[in-house]
Formats: structure tokens, C-alpha cells, sequence
């Protein structure tokens, strides 16, 4: 189901968690409602500790998964179209056209133009680059680029700005002149990027290191 794995994906995508999303769904809308009313301070969008950072992991998921729904897709209408033309035998050796997946990945690191949506538009440029070798710094820095995703010729400051949340994430000189400034950032050397885990397996390693209670 669509509300199962596509809705609030990070708080669960099992059947049995579908309360969960109602309670973070109604903690939101009051979220909303308290900061509407002026009940509570509004968050700061620029804060880096609610950014979320796509790896090299995740964008590949993204492409195989929407290569592997155009296969499943191609085959499914060679089969209907047999179907329909009462052909009593089907070859599915011609229907598992195994090369889309294959062609897709190549074309998407070969290009950097990541992923199309609904009306065959390019969502993600540049994500794949030729690595920069000049030096050994650079190539370092370059590995370790961050591009935020918004249009690098709108005219709006404040994401471009130095956040003081940036301290000791992201380095507060290098970025790029001209219309990429403060939208291409560079994370530290020191930095590392954390991953999702779910809080019952923390607990469960607590109490294995002799914690009786987790509040």
C-alpha cells in the first residue's frame, strides 16, 4: 500500500505502523497550529540538524527503483498486448528486457541527470561528477561536496547564508562564486553522517551493557 511504504517512510513502512504515523501525523498538525497561534516558536528551516543527507546509497536505490518499475512496466504490456492477440504461446525471453535497468544506471552516472518524474523531466542534475584530482585536497573536498536542491538562480538569501549549526559539519569558506554560492557546500573532514536505526534495537543494546532503564 501506498501509505505503507511511500507516506512518512522514516517512521515505519511495516502494516503494524500505522499508529505510529497517526500520532506523527497529529504531532505535526499541532506543531503547525502552536506555531500558527504564536504558541510556540517557529522552527528554523536552515537548521542543520534536521537536514537529511542522500548518500551514494540511497540516490542508487532511487534509479533501480525506477528502472526496475519501467521493467516491470514493459512487461507487463508486451504480455497484455500478446494477450490481446490471442498469441497461444508467449515468449517471455522477449518480454524481460533486462537492458533497461542496465542502460538506465549507466546513462544516470554517465550524465548526472538523476531520475524523471511523471512528465519525462530530469529531477536531479550534476549528481555524478568527474572526481577532481588537481590535488589531493581537492579530491577530498570534492568527495565530500553537498549540493542543497534548490534552484541555483532564484534570488533568496537565507539559505545561502552561514548557519550557526554549521559549526564543525560543514566548512565555512569553500563554496563556489557566482550563482552556486552557499548552495554547494563542503562537509568536514572530521564529519561523519549518521544513519537511520530504530530505537527498540538501541534499547535492546543497552540492556545488553547492563542499562535497567532508557529514558
Amino acid at each position: 500500500m501506498i501509505l505503507e511504504g511511500d507516506f512518512l517512510p522514516h517512521v515505519s513502512t511495516q502494516p503494524d505502523g500505522m499508529l505510529k504515523k497517526a500520532y506523527f501525523v497529529g504531532y505535526m498538525t499541532n506543531r503547525m497550529l502552536t506555531g500558527a497561534l504564536g504558541r510556540s516558536t517557529e522552527d528554523d528551516r536552515d537548521y542543520y540538524g534536521k537536514k537529511r543527507l542522500d548518500m551514494a546509497g540511497m540516490l542508487l536505490a532511487q534509479i533501480f527503483r525506477q528502472q526496475f518499475k519501467k521493467y516491470t512496466d514493459d512487461m507487463r504490456k508486451y504480455i497484455e498486448k500478446e494477450t490481446n492477440l490471442n498469441n497461444k504461446t508467449i515468449t517471455l525471453a522477449n518480454a524481460l528486457k533486462h537492458e533497461i535497468i542496465t542502460r538506465g544506471i549507466k546513462s544516470a552516472l554517465s550524465t548526472g541527470n538523476w531520475g524523471k518524474d511523471k512528465h519525462d523531466n530530469v529531477q536531479k542534475t550534476g549528481v555524478s561528477q568527474m572526481l577532481n584530482r588537481l590535488t589531493f585536497a581537492s579530491s577530498l573536498s570534492h568527495m565530500r561536496r553537498l549540493s542543497t536542491p534548490l534552484s541555483k538562480q532564484g534570488k533568496i538569501t537565507k539559505p545561502r547564508q552561514l548557519h550557526n549549526s554549521h559549526w564543525g559539519m560543514v566548512c565555512p569558506a569553500e563554496t563556489p562564486e557566482g550563482s552556486a554560492c552557499g548552495l554547494v557546500k563542503n562537509l568536514t573532514l572530521m564529519a561523519l553522517v549518521s544513519v537511520g536505526s530504530d530505537s527498540t534495537d538501541i534499547i535492546h543494546k543497552l540492556q545488553d551493557w547492563g542499562v535497567k532503564e532508557f529514558e
